[in-house]
């Protein structure tokens, strides 16, 4: 499946060199790299610049890893183009110019995959792989919701990390909380959620989400979300907590998405990344292009839901 394909990356820091090193494994080469020497006075990247590369060494994807704030300009010049992306997250800061992209991409017939490593980590994979049958063995009631006086069931997702000076240039739900959003889309539909509480700290380093699940089998679900990017602690975790008849006791527990060093630091697990790659380059080589138009999809809409009005705190 593998080919020579030529790439251009945008950004050169922590993920950028990232991103290069494994696609290059992959066969990659990119011709060019834009950085900081090639912004103008404002701070953008020279489009003509960007056009020169691609029509001249005919581009076969772009690596979009700048700062989250540029995002959507350098993924639409690029789509614009016909040039298939691979973008760091988040997509876009705005749900409405996310799904512009999306739409976009569609239009144009270029690739377009947002690089949520999370959703490829195989502790995530296995831990929704035994939830979903768990869930399948819930007592559903007539009309297929949860047959429960209160909440039936509760997932309660935690991410936080000590202070860091990167991604400064959003805020921690922009930033974090689309990890878990993007977790929670691809257990949930997006049409089915509806957010009934959601605050940001002033400091914009703290977040707090509460989602209920109103359609579908598990309507009356609860989903709690809670990010910090300035904490005392790393922690990745995700918690279940699922009520029972009167037959059958509730029970909970945790999973963590990541083991931890000996100084009790979060360790990245490799895999996680390996793996969004090789599905970028499926979908750059024609395979699985619904599920890849599912997931850009979500990818978008955990934008649209970080992104609705909150209440500071």
């Amino acid at each position: 499946m593998n080919r020579n394909y030529k790439a251009v990356l945008f950004g050169y820091g922590t993920m950028g060199e990232r991103h290069r090193d494994f696609f290059e494994k992959s066969g990659v080469h990119f011709v060019k790299i834009f950085d900081l020497e090639d912004l103008d006075s404002v701070g953008n990247i020279k489009s003509p610049l960007v056009d020169e590369f691609i029509s001249n060494e005919k581009i076969d994807f772009a690596v979009v890893a700048s700062p989250a704030t540029t995002h959507y300009r350098y993924v639409k010049l690029c789509l614009e183009r016909g040039v298939s992306v691979f973008v760091e997250k988040p997509l876009a800061v705005t749900g409405e110019t996310a799904q512009e992209l999306v739409n976009l991409a569609s239009r144009n017939k270029a690739v377009l995959f947002v690089a949520q490593s999370e959703c490829f980590n195989p502790v995530f994979l296995n831990f929704r792989k035994h939830l979903k049958a768990e869930f399948k063995s819930l007592n559903l009631g007539a009309c297929g919701a949860i047959d429960s006086v209160e909440t039936p069931v509760r997932l309660e997702f935690r991410r936080e990390h000590k202070y860091s000076a990167r991604c400064r240039d959003v805020n921690v739900a922009l930033d974090l909380l689309v990890h878990d959003l993007s977790l929670c889309l691809s257990m949930f539909c997006y049409d089915d959620l509806k957010v009934t509480k959601f605050s940001i700290s002033k400091n914009d380093d703290r977040a707090q989400m509460q989602i209920h699940v109103v359609k579908g089998a598990l309507a009356g679900a609860e989903l709690d979300f809670i990010v910090d990017r300035n904490s005392n602690i790393d922690v990745r975790t995700i918690s279940v907590e699922i009520a029972r008849s009167s037959k059958s006791p509730a029970y909970d527990y945790s999973v963590s998405l990541a083991p931890h060093s000996e100084n009790g630091d979060v360790v990245h697990i490799s895999d996680s990344l390996e793996n969004e790659h090789k599905f970028f380059l499926k979908l750059m080589a024609g395979a699985c292009s619904e599920w890849g138009r599912r997931a850009v999809q979500s990818a978008a809409d955990a934008v649209k839901l970080a992104t609705i009005s909150t209440a500071s705190s």
